[in-house]
């Protein structure tokens, strides 16, 4: 007698249409369109981009699946559906596979294709060996191409079994993927047992990032275990400029969603050039961040009003009506289907309607009339610096009429001029709570948000500390004007050397200041400010100083000292991925570099290459 069939995660199953299970009455005829979908492969595939959030460029794609467009098994959601409750998931899973893949080669589509794969179909019965791999191999696909991405709609129990289906897809050199990460029923231990090159993060999390700190904390969390197992992410669902934006300074590695690009059966082999703009303009945002820390970046949602809203087709009198019954409301959203088309404003209106004769020429007329076609109308993402500049940019009358906020071109709300300014005019004073007040430079706070946020996006930068040497005698013999006047030369002159988009000063306090490079050439900058610097520091002497290079001054003890001129010394310290984790870290390296750098005579710079020591004296 033959025993039980064995399943065998190293086999797949064959497609066949043999020994059908027999439907139910009721399901005859979705049974029977889900068979001729099979027989005649009539599935087409969609393909949607994952872009490496660093540079834009398209990692990939993911083959989705589509049904016969005049059947109801279109939808990928009703066609598994269909298969599951007729017994032939695997079969259809393995069908979708072909199909995908051979529309991927016949496209000569660029990187890799992730191939949707659900757990159960890799440890099924009846299965025949290496169907994927010799399809791979027809179509003149290299295995590390193709990525397989397991997909959990059911929870997952013989972990052990999963585990050697996937090692078998290794071996054969594909790599491995989770997707839906955080949705499904076990998927943090699919990630420890499968250990996969990539994890996909359910699109709940990333939908609304922007604003919800509790989401971006789970991501950030999610990045941090990536880190320290050799893991890519890939954020799916990314709808939103400002969603975008927000993954992307998380230090996510991938992204995927309809703000990068939809799915299409044909799809582009490189992004939109808005998309790119955005992924490399993190020093638009780092540059932004110098002033103040993350509230310079609040967006206009914040301060975002409910207000009544009218259609165009109301009449003027009825317009007027809202207003007698509504005294406080000044201003009226002109909204049709959820799209804005203008504002009416209050004053305006009673003004008008008080003239002689208007009321009985424009009562009864559209309230169009009166309605003010040039309104401002923003996203609710649109920060609120980005606002008050198109405010100031167009007509003065907009800051009383109020900003029409959107959501994705729907009518959300308003905000008032009032209250835009009151939130920008606070914005600043907590900006000016953390500048120096004599160069006007990000303080220590900003400063240590600034060097935590680029360690957490694991960017390369490099920290270099300014500290002016022989500066106390300067002072006692010169005046503290004078020496203020020397500080506010050495902030200019780092300022002229220092890339705005790319590389952050900040006035740690007194003489002392430091630099965020990350700029390329950040060591030719430094040289260039120490050769400036020296031929700056004289203006700020006697003639016969300058003609000494150097003063007598006493010193605490009542002795005569001869001090040269004031100098600048400059001690750097490379991060790089992995070597520091706070901004506390970075401060005593820095420090250690910067006293390394005054140890040497005049204006110097002392690198630190951890094993080597290159000092450069100027």
């Amino acid at each position: 007698m033959q025993g039980p069939a064995k399943i065998s995660p190293l086999n797949e199953p064959y497609i066949s249409l043999v020994h059908p299970v027999l439907p139910e009455a009721g399901e005859s005829s979705m049974h029977s369109q889900l068979l001729r979908i099979i027989e005649q492969r009539s599935l087409t595939a969609r393909f949607q981009p994952i872009v490496d959030m660093q540079n834009g460029d398209i990692l990939g794609y993911e083959g989705l699946i589509r049904g016969p467009s005049d059947s109801p098994l279109h939808a990928p959601i009703n066609l598994f559906k269909a298969a599951a409750d007729h017994q032939l998931t695997v079969t259809v899973e393995h069908l979708c596979r072909k199909v995908v893949l051979e529309q991927f080669s016949a496209q000569k589509l660029p990187g890799k294709i992730f191939l949707n794969v659900s757990p159960e179909s890799l440890i099924q019965r009846d299965t025949r060996y290496g169907e994927t791999l010799d399809t791979v191999h027809q179509l003149g696909i290299s295995p590390e191409r193709v990525i397989i991405e397991l997909t959990e709609y059911q929870p997952t129990h013989d972990y052990g079994l999963l585990c050697d289906a996937v090692m078998h897809y290794r071996e054969m050199g594909f790599e491995i993927a989770i997707d839906d990460l955080g949705e499904g029923f076990s998927s943090l231990r699919l990630w420890s047992e499968l250990k996969p090159d990539y994890v996909k993060i359910d699109m709940h999390f990333i939908q609304g990032i922007d604003h919800d700190p509790v989401k971006a904390q789970f991501v950030r969390s999610i990045q941090s275990i990536a880190e320290k197992s050799g893991t890519k992410v890939i954020a799916e669902g990314i709808e939103t400029q400002a969603e975008l934006i927000a993954v992307r300074d998380l230090g996510v590695a991938c992204g995927q969603g309809y703000h990068i690009a939809r799915p299409h059966p044909a799809p582009a082999r490189m992004i939109s050039a808005e998309v790119i703009k955005l992924l490399s303009s993190d020093h638009q945002l780092m540059f932004k961040r110098q002033a103040g820390g993350v509230e310079q970046m609040t967006a206009v949602e914040k301060i975002l009003k409910t207000c009544p809203t009218v259609p165009s087709t109301m009449l003027n009198n009825q317009v007027d009506d809202i207003f007698l019954q509504n005294p406080r409301l000044q201003i009226l959203p002109v909204v049709d289907n959820g799209i804005p088309v203008g504002i009416i404003n209050r004053y305006h209106m009673i003004d008008r309607f008080a003239r002689p004769y208007q009321r009985e020429l424009y009562g009864k007329k559209s309230c169009k009339v009166f309605m003010d076609v040039h309104a401002v109308v923003v996203d609710k993402n649109t920060s609120m610096q980005d606002v008050s500049h198109i405010i100031i940019e167009a007509n003065p009358d907009h800051l009383i009429n109020g900003i029409i906020i959107t959501d994705q071109g729907q009518y959300i709300g308003i905000c008032t001029g009032p209250d835009l300014m009151r939130e920008i005019t606070q914005m600043q004073i907590n900006a000016a709570r953390y500048a120096n007040p004599l160069t006007q430079l990000p303080g220590n706070v900003p400063i240590n948000e600034h060097i935590d946020h680029l360690l957490q996006q694991q960017q390369n930068f490099s920290a270099c500390y300014c500290d002016l040497d022989h500066f106390k005698p300067f002072n006692d013999v010169y005046g503290y004007r004078r020496g203020d006047d020397i500080i506010q030369m050495t902030s200019e002159i780092l300022k002229q050397h220092c890339d705005p988009q790319l590389d952050f000063i900040g006035h740690i306090g007194g003489d002392d200041f430091i630099i965020l490079f990350r700029s390329e050439d950040w060591e030719q900058r430094c040289q260039d400010i120490l050769q400036n610097f020296a031929a700056s520091i004289g203006d700020f002497y006697s003639n016969d100083d300058r003609e000494r290079g150097g003063y007598l001054s006493e010193d605490r003890q009542g002795k005569k000292v001869f001090y040269p001129l004031v100098s600048l010394s400059l001690g750097v310290v490379k991060s790089r991925a992995n070597k520091f984790y706070s901004h506390h870290q970075i401060s005593i390296a820095a420090s250690e570099a910067k006293k390394q750098a005054k140890k040497i005579h005049g204006n110097s710079l002392f690198i630190d290459r951890r094993s080597e020591l290159d000092l450069i004296i100027s």
